[in-house]
Protein backbone atom coordinates (compact mmCIF):
# COMPACT_ATOMS: atom_id res chain seq x y z
CA UNK A 1 0.00 0.00 0.00
CA UNK A 2 2.86 2.51 0.93
CA UNK A 3 4.83 1.75 -2.44
CA UNK A 4 1.40 2.37 -4.30
CA UNK A 5 1.15 5.38 -2.40
CA UNK A 6 4.62 6.61 -3.38
CA UNK A 7 4.57 5.89 -6.72
CA UNK A 8 0.39 7.31 -7.44
CA UNK A 9 2.11 10.76 -5.61
CA UNK A 10 5.64 10.65 -7.70
CA UNK A 11 3.45 10.04 -10.76
CA UNK A 12 1.25 13.26 -9.56
CA UNK A 13 4.42 15.20 -9.12
CA UNK A 14 5.63 14.51 -11.94
CA UNK A 15 2.61 15.20 -14.53
CA UNK A 16 2.35 18.38 -12.25
CA UNK A 17 6.08 19.49 -12.99
CA UNK A 18 5.84 18.56 -16.94
CA UNK A 19 2.52 20.78 -17.28
CA UNK A 20 4.09 23.83 -15.38
CA UNK A 21 6.88 23.41 -16.95
CA UNK A 22 5.08 23.14 -20.49
CA UNK A 23 3.38 26.41 -19.37
CA UNK A 24 6.67 28.44 -18.76
CA UNK A 25 7.61 27.28 -22.59
CA UNK A 26 4.70 28.39 -23.70
CA UNK A 27 5.01 31.92 -21.87
CA UNK A 28 8.32 32.40 -22.42
CA UNK A 29 8.00 31.62 -26.09
CA UNK A 30 5.73 34.23 -26.62
CA UNK A 31 8.13 36.54 -25.11
CA UNK A 32 9.69 38.92 -27.72
CA UNK A 33 7.79 37.02 -30.51
CA UNK A 34 6.64 40.19 -31.94
CA UNK A 35 2.74 41.15 -32.02
CA UNK A 36 0.08 38.39 -30.68
CA UNK A 37 -2.57 38.22 -33.08
CA UNK A 38 -5.54 38.11 -30.58
CA UNK A 39 -4.45 41.33 -28.42
CA UNK A 40 -2.77 41.73 -24.92
CA UNK A 41 -0.34 43.74 -23.61
CA UNK A 42 1.98 43.45 -26.62
CA UNK A 43 -0.26 45.22 -29.00
CA UNK A 44 -0.70 48.09 -26.46
CA UNK A 45 -3.96 47.65 -24.35
CA UNK A 46 -2.92 45.18 -20.63
CA UNK A 47 -5.06 42.67 -19.46
CA UNK A 48 -7.62 43.98 -16.86
CA UNK A 49 -10.06 41.91 -14.40
CA UNK A 50 -12.85 42.37 -17.87
CA UNK A 51 -10.73 40.42 -20.17
CA UNK A 52 -12.20 36.71 -18.37
CA UNK A 53 -15.44 37.90 -18.24
CA UNK A 54 -18.04 35.52 -18.49
CA UNK A 55 -18.14 31.64 -18.37
CA UNK A 56 -15.50 29.28 -19.16
CA UNK A 57 -15.42 25.10 -18.68
CA UNK A 58 -12.72 23.91 -16.99
CA UNK A 59 -10.87 20.52 -16.59
CA UNK A 60 -8.59 19.98 -13.95
CA UNK A 61 -6.34 17.29 -12.72
CA UNK A 62 -3.62 16.71 -9.67
CA UNK A 63 -3.15 15.09 -6.12
CA UNK A 64 -4.90 16.47 -3.00
CA UNK A 65 -4.61 15.07 0.69
CA UNK A 66 -7.11 12.10 2.09
CA UNK A 67 -9.16 13.50 5.31
CA UNK A 68 -8.08 11.78 8.38
CA UNK A 69 -8.55 9.13 9.52
CA UNK A 70 -7.53 7.44 6.49
CA UNK A 71 -4.79 10.12 5.61
CA UNK A 72 -2.11 10.36 2.80
CA UNK A 73 -2.91 11.68 -0.94
CA UNK A 74 -5.25 10.84 -3.47
CA UNK A 75 -5.69 11.33 -7.62
CA UNK A 76 -8.44 14.14 -8.14
CA UNK A 77 -9.81 14.95 -11.43
CA UNK A 78 -12.84 17.36 -11.89
CA UNK A 79 -14.94 19.76 -14.50
CA UNK A 80 -15.60 23.28 -13.43
CA UNK A 81 -18.13 26.09 -14.71
CA UNK A 82 -16.69 29.23 -13.03
CA UNK A 83 -18.33 32.41 -13.91
CA UNK A 84 -16.14 35.63 -14.10
CA UNK A 85 -18.07 38.70 -13.86
CA UNK A 86 -15.21 41.28 -14.78
CA UNK A 87 -14.61 43.38 -11.80
CA UNK A 88 -13.03 40.43 -9.37
CA UNK A 89 -15.79 38.20 -8.67
CA UNK A 90 -16.39 34.37 -9.58
CA UNK A 91 -19.30 31.60 -9.34
CA UNK A 92 -18.68 28.16 -10.10
CA UNK A 93 -20.63 24.56 -9.52
CA UNK A 94 -17.88 21.82 -9.77
CA UNK A 95 -17.91 18.00 -10.39
CA UNK A 96 -14.31 16.66 -8.63
CA UNK A 97 -13.70 13.20 -8.09
CA UNK A 98 -10.91 11.93 -5.23
CA UNK A 99 -9.21 8.69 -6.09
CA UNK A 100 -9.95 7.55 -2.71
CA UNK A 101 -13.07 9.61 -1.16
CA UNK A 102 -15.04 9.31 -4.58
CA UNK A 103 -17.36 12.15 -6.14
CA UNK A 104 -18.54 15.29 -5.13
CA UNK A 105 -20.78 16.50 -7.35
CA UNK A 106 -22.43 19.86 -7.72
CA UNK A 107 -20.12 21.66 -5.29
CA UNK A 108 -21.17 25.24 -5.76
CA UNK A 109 -18.60 27.96 -4.79
CA UNK A 110 -17.41 31.33 -5.07
CA UNK A 111 -14.24 33.42 -4.88
CA UNK A 112 -11.98 36.76 -6.23
CA UNK A 113 -9.64 37.02 -8.89
CA UNK A 114 -7.03 40.15 -9.84
CA UNK A 115 -5.40 40.20 -13.63
CA UNK A 116 -2.09 41.78 -14.14
CA UNK A 117 -1.48 44.08 -16.88
CA UNK A 118 0.76 40.87 -18.09
CA UNK A 119 -1.84 38.87 -18.45
CA UNK A 120 -1.36 36.86 -15.42
CA UNK A 121 -3.99 36.53 -12.56
CA UNK A 122 -4.63 35.10 -8.99
CA UNK A 123 -7.72 34.05 -7.60
CA UNK A 124 -8.74 33.31 -4.00
CA UNK A 125 -11.59 30.10 -3.66
CA UNK A 126 -13.07 29.24 -0.42
CA UNK A 127 -14.25 25.84 -1.13
CA UNK A 128 -16.40 25.61 2.49
CA UNK A 129 -16.74 26.41 5.56
CA UNK A 130 -14.12 24.92 7.50
CA UNK A 131 -11.78 23.96 4.44
CA UNK A 132 -9.03 26.20 3.96
CA UNK A 133 -8.63 28.34 1.39
CA UNK A 134 -7.47 27.88 -1.97
CA UNK A 135 -5.45 30.04 -4.18
CA UNK A 136 -4.29 29.86 -7.67
CA UNK A 137 -2.64 31.49 -10.03
CA UNK A 138 -3.48 31.63 -13.83
CA UNK A 139 -2.31 32.60 -17.43
CA UNK A 140 -4.50 34.41 -19.36
CA UNK A 141 -4.18 33.26 -24.02
CA UNK A 142 -5.58 33.61 -26.74
CA UNK A 143 -7.06 37.49 -25.88
CA UNK A 144 -8.94 35.78 -23.01
CA UNK A 145 -10.80 33.00 -24.78
CA UNK A 146 -7.98 30.54 -23.02
CA UNK A 147 -6.63 30.08 -19.15
CA UNK A 148 -4.33 27.49 -17.76
CA UNK A 149 -3.60 27.26 -13.85
CA UNK A 150 -1.73 25.96 -11.29
CA UNK A 151 -2.91 25.57 -7.61
CA UNK A 152 -0.66 27.23 -5.17
CA UNK A 153 -2.09 26.77 -1.65
CA UNK A 154 -2.71 24.76 0.46
CA UNK A 155 0.70 23.46 -0.07
CA UNK A 156 -0.76 19.48 -0.51
CA UNK A 157 -3.15 20.14 -3.16
CA UNK A 158 -0.90 20.13 -6.56
CA UNK A 159 -3.58 20.81 -9.08
CA UNK A 160 -3.42 21.91 -12.94
CA UNK A 161 -6.48 23.40 -15.02
CA UNK A 162 -7.25 24.23 -18.39
CA UNK A 163 -10.35 26.43 -19.85
CA UNK A 164 -11.94 27.88 -22.40
CA UNK A 165 -14.60 30.32 -22.20
CA UNK A 166 -17.94 29.22 -23.27
CA UNK A 167 -20.02 32.08 -23.11
CA UNK A 168 -18.17 35.44 -23.10
CA UNK A 169 -21.57 37.26 -21.82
Amino acid sequence: MKTKLIKTTVKGASVTLLVSAGLLLLVAGTQGSGPAPSGGPEMGFPCTDATIRGTYGIQMQGTGPVPPPVGGTQTLVGVVRRTYDGMGNFTQIDNVHGSVTGWTPDRPGSGTYQVNPDCTAATQFQPGPGAPPIEERIVIVDGGSELYSITTNPPPLLVTTIGKRTDPR
